[in-house]
């Protein structure tokens, strides 16, 4: 006797090979037989003809670490067929910190994340874990180095001292005895946007040689994406350990059809000398992170007080409108896919909240104001908590990684 039996639906195991009719039958929450169970009994029957009946699907690169906490969290996701995510990625965990630079991260983490629950104060990693247990889904997490770099050293200094070290080490090594699956990078923003990669390798050293994964959101993601991924395998070599690179792309027209195929055949060849380098990609051209990421690395400086206090000085304005219009030193999105590109998502403050879904160039027309101004503005009156949508990537670049 089976708990439920899933019939006549079309069976795609995972495995690769083509799609077969069977009967699915489950006991405790198990899957216990795939088979021709028309003899079998069940409490419960569902009928699959005319569908497609899957194992659930795991979505690796979430990040919902603060979401996880909101009434009725995990119902869209199974309606999708998702029963297992990975949160925490891009260096910007919810767990662990605490002390002396709570607030500030917690600020940084906001529009990435949500606000993280003040019932999670100085939160470690088994403990956030363990908040988890009592959702629908199974979730797991990877710790963030750069929330690790900011617990120690906070988002101001950009070279490290031996005990900020040190302090990272410890903190990585516990999160990880407290079963984080592996550590996230964000290499395009603060505080890890500061490291060199000999500084970086440093910071990861408790890994080398052990089978613990990197993932990496990297420094890079536009015209210098190839010479983003070649730190990265710097890094995969010095430390003999998996590296994955989150969300490959080259972002801007120029590059479209011309990085991802060359990084693709690089990525084949240091395979092929033994590296464990792998990379994965979302199925759609647009991305979004904070609308912040379309600045300079240098701006993110001094955290968010000090980022403020720029945006709203005239000579700062004046050399970063420069920057935004001609420089091509930085994953510069604004002058790689333009602005009529870039749609502000998700504003804080109610009398800005009319702009979510509109691109930067139709705020700025409906505020009078350049594109540039408008955003340094935005960002300065939200506090940077803006997020937004940016249409980067090619449909044949995002095929040719798929495959």
């Amino acid at each position: 006797m089976f708990d439920t039996i899933i019939r006549g639906g079309t069976v795609l195991d995972g495995t690769g090979r083509p799609g077969f009719t069977a009967d699915v039958g489950v006991t405790a929450g198990r899957i216990t037989a795939v088979d021709d169970l028309s003899a079998a009994q069940a409490r419960r029957t569902i009928d699959a003809s005319g569908k497609v009946v899957t194992p659930g699907f795991i979505d690796i690169h979430r990040h919902a670490d603060a979401a996880a906490f909101r009434p009725g969290y995990g119902e869209l996701e199974l309606r999708q067929g998702l029963t297992t995510i990975v949160n925490g990625n891009c260096g910007l965990s919810a767990a662990p910190f605490g002390g002396a630079h709570d607030a500030a991260i917690r600020a940084y983490l906001r529009p990435i994340t949500g606000d993280i629950p003040e019932t999670l104060p100085a939160v470690s990693m088994a403990a956030y874990l363990a908040a988890l247990r009592a959702l629908p889904l199974h979730t797991g997490m990877l710790v963030g180095m750069g929330t690790l770099r900011a617990a120690a050293a906070g988002y101001e200094l950009e070279r490290l001292e031996d005990a900020h070290y040190r302090a990272i080490h410890r903190a990585m090594e516990q999160a990880l005895a407290d079963g984080a699956l592996g550590v996230s990078l964000g290499l395009g923003y603060a505080p890890e946007c500061f490291y060199s990669t000999q500084e970086l390798i440093r910071a990861l050293a408790p890994l080398t040689g052990g089978n613990i994964p990197i993932t990496v959101h990297m420094r890079e993601e536009g015209s210098a994406v190839d010479e983003a991924v070649e730190e990265m395998i710097a890094v995969a070599r010095a430390l003999r350990c998996p590296v994955h690179l989150s969300h490959l792309k080259a972002m801007g027209k120029r590059n479209w059809g011309k990085k991802i195929p060359a990084i693709l055949r690089r990525l084949e060849q240091v395979r092929g000398e033994g590296l464990d380098i792998s990379c994965d990609v979302y199925p759609y051209t647009a991305g979004s992170t904070q609308l912040l990421h379309i600045m300079p690395p240098d701006l993110l400086r001094g955290g968010t007080d000090e980022i403020c206090r720029k945006l709203k000085d005239p000579a700062v304005r004046r050399a970063l409108t420069e920057r935004l219009r001609t420089a091509t030193d930085f994953d510069n999105i604004s002058l790689l896919v333009g602005w009529d590109n870039i749609l502000m998502s998700s504003l804080t403050l109610p009398e800005n909240r009319r702009y979510a879904g509109l691109s930067v160039q139709e705020i700025a027309e409906q505020r009078g104001q350049t594109p540039e101004e408008c955003v340094f503005d935005l960002l300065a009156e939200e506090r940077c908590a803006i997020t937004m949508i940016d249409f980067i990537a090619a449909e044949e670049d995002i095929g040719a990684i798929l495959q």
